[in-house]
C-alpha cells in the first residue's frame, strides 16, 4: 500500500535531519485528474493522470534550498535530503528564512466544517463525455453559431500535507469539477468566439451543462458585427466576469513579496484610503465548498478572516513568515508554496462590499460609455499602476446597449481607478473572488 501525504512528509523530515539540516519542511501532494474534450459530438480527447509530488526545504543555518520529485521510494527521499542539504550549504545566507516559531503554529481546525471535498464517487468519463457533449450540443444548436470551438469536463481529487520539524503536521483532501464550453459565431474574418464555464468543489453544485453552452453561445452572438468607437474619455463598466481583475491587480499590490522588493504603486501607502469610503474588501479562507479556503497556510499558521480593506482604507499587506520579518511584521497566515517553488504570499477568497444598483441601472448613470465583457494583453506598471488593457464588449448610448465593441484599448491609473468605482449589485456568491460589477469613470479608450 502507498505511503500516504502525511506519512511521505514526516519520512522527508526524517530523512532531512539524518542529511544534516538544522530545520525543515515538507509537502506532498497525492492526486487523480480526469480530463474530457469532444468535438461535434464525439470524444476528442480524454486524460487521466494519477501520482504523487514531493517537495522538501531544508534549513542549514539562514541557508536554504528546495528539491522536490515524483518518486517516493525511501531511498529518493533519503538522496532528495542529502542534495537538500547540500545545496543549502553552498547558498547565500538570509537573515529573513526560516520556519515558524512553534508557539504561531495552527494546532486547532475544523476541516469537516470546510467542506472541501465532495464524497460522492469519482464520476465514470462517460459521465465526464455527457455533460461536455451536452454543453456542445446545445451551443451548436443556437442559430447563429457556426462552431463549437471546444466543450470540456473535469475531475479532480487532491490529498494535501505539509509537516514542518517544529511539529506541525496537517493534511487534508480537496475535490474539482468543472464544466467549459466555447463557441463561435459568424464565418471567415467576422467570425466572433465567446465561453462560459463553471467550476464547483461539489458536483450537485455546478450549472447544468445545457445552461453553459447556451450562455457560451449567446455571448458569442452578442459579439457579431463588432464596431470601434471614437478615442476619447469615457467612463468604463467592467462586467462582473471580469471586474475581479481589478481587485487582483490591487491584491498584486498590496502583496508584501512587491512591497518587500520596493515594486508596487502602494509603497509607501499601507493604511492609505484605496477605495471609496463604505467599501470593505474581506478575505476569509474558511468559506465552505470554496477552492481557495484552507485551514492552515503553507508555513502550518493559522488562517484566519481579515478585513483587507476597511471603509476604503487599506489595513496592511498579505504576508508568509520571511517577507514579514524583512517588514518588521507578522505573517497573516497567507503563505503558499508547490513541491518545487518556494513559500510566497498568496490571498484567499475575497469579498467586495457590493452596491444597491443593478448593472442596467449603473449602465443608465453612465449614460456614454463602454460595457467590458473581456480583455487581452495587459500593461500594468507595478510601480506607478499606470494601466493598459485591450478590450471587447458593449458599446452603451443613453444608458442602452447600442452595438459590440472590439479592438479597443482601455488605459488609466490603478490608483484613481480603484478609488473612485462605483460597485453593482450582481456579484456570484459562490466564486472565489466575489465581486460585482465595477463602473469607472474617465477612463482614456483608444478605439478610431
Amino acid at each position: 500500500m502507498p505511503a500516504s501525504p502525511l506519512d511521505l512528509t514526516q519520512a522527508l523530515l526524517g530523512a532531512a535531519k539524518k542529511a544534516g539540516a538544522d530545520s525543515a519542511d515538507a509537502i506532498a501532494l497525492s492526486g487523480t485528474s480526469i480530463s474530457i474534450d469532444v468535438r461535434d459530438g464525439k470524444l476528442e480527447q480524454a486524460e487521466r493522470s494519477e501520482g504523487q509530488d514531493i517537495g522538501l526545504r531544508v534549513f542549514v543555518g539562514q541557508r536554504s534550498a528546495i528539491v522536490s520529485a515524483s518518486d517516493t521510494r525511501p531511498e529518493t527521499l533519503q538522496t532528495m535530503a542529502e542534495r537538500a542539504v547540500a545545496m543549502a550549504q553552498e547558498a547565500p545566507e538570509d537573515p529573513h528564512a526560516g520556519i515558524a516559531d512553534p508557539s504561531q503554529l495552527a494546532t486547532d481546525w475544523d476541516i469537516e466544517a470546510l467542506e472541501l471535498h465532495d464524497p460522492s464517487a469519482e464520476p465514470a468519463p462517460e459521465a465526464l463525455q455527457d455533460d461536455a457533449q451536452r454543453a456542445e450540443a446545445t451551443a451548436a444548436a443556437q442559430a447563429g453559431i457556426t462552431q463549437v470551438q471546444s466543450a470540456s469536463a473535469g475531475y479532480g481529487s487532491t490529498d494535501v500535507a505539509i509537516s514542518a520539524s517544529n511539529g506541525f503536521s496537517g493534511a487534508y483532501r480537496r475535490t474539482s469539477r468543472s464544466v467549459s464550453c466555447v463557441a463561435i459565431a459568424g464565418e471567415g474574418l467576422t467570425m466572433e468566439r465567446d465561453y462560459d464555464g463553471d467550476g464547483r468543489v461539489f458536483q450537485s453544485e455546478l450549472r447544468s451543462p445545457e445552461e453553459i453552452g447556451l450562455t457560451a453561445a449567446t455571448r458569442a452572438l452578442a459579439r457579431m458585427n463588432p464596431q470601434k468607437p471614437k478615442t476619447g474619455a469615457y467612463p468604463v463598466l467592467f462586467d462582473e466576469r471580469i471586474s475581479s481583475s481589478l481587485i487582483g491587480h490591487l491584491m498584486g499590490a498590496a502583496n508584501g513579496s512587491a512591497i518587500a522588493r520596493g515594486s508596487s504603486w502602494l509603497l509607501g501607502h499601507a493604511e492609505s484610503q484605496v477605495l471609496p469610503k463604505g467599501i470593505d474588501l474581506v478575505e476569509n479562507p474558511h468559506r465552505p465548498r470554496k477552492t481557495a479556503s484552507r485551514p492552515f497556510d503553507a508555513e502550518g499558521l493559522p488562517t484566519r478572516v481579515r478585513k483587507i480593506v476597511d471603509d476604503g482604507t487599506l489595513t496592511g499587506w498579505t504576508l508568509d513568515l520571511a517577507n514579514a520579518r524583512k517588514l518588521g511584521l507578522s505573517s497573516t497566515g497567507n503563505a503558499a508554496r508547490s513541491v518545487s517553488g518556494g513559500v510566497s504570499p498568496a490571498s484567499w477568497n475575497l469579498e467586495l462590499t457590493q452596491g444597491s444598483a443593478t448593472q442596467a441601472e449603473l449602465m443608465a448613470q453612465m449614460g456614454t460609455g463602454l460595457l467590458v465583457t473581456s480583455m487581452i494583453g495587459s500593461t500594468i506598471n507595478p510601480n506607478t499602476g499606470d494601466y493598459s488593457r485591450g478590450a471587447a464588449g458593449i458599446w452603451i448610448e443613453n444608458g442602452e446597449p447600442a452595438y459590440p465593441v472590439s479592438g479597443v484599448t482601455i488605459a488609466g491609473n490603478l490608483r484613481d481607478m480603484l478609488g473612485s468605482l462605483i460597485p453593482a449589485n450582481d456579484a456570484r456568491p459562490w466564486l472565489t473572488y466575489v465581486v460585482p460589477s465595477l463602473l469607472v469613470e474617465g477612463m482614456t479608450l483608444a478605439g478610431e
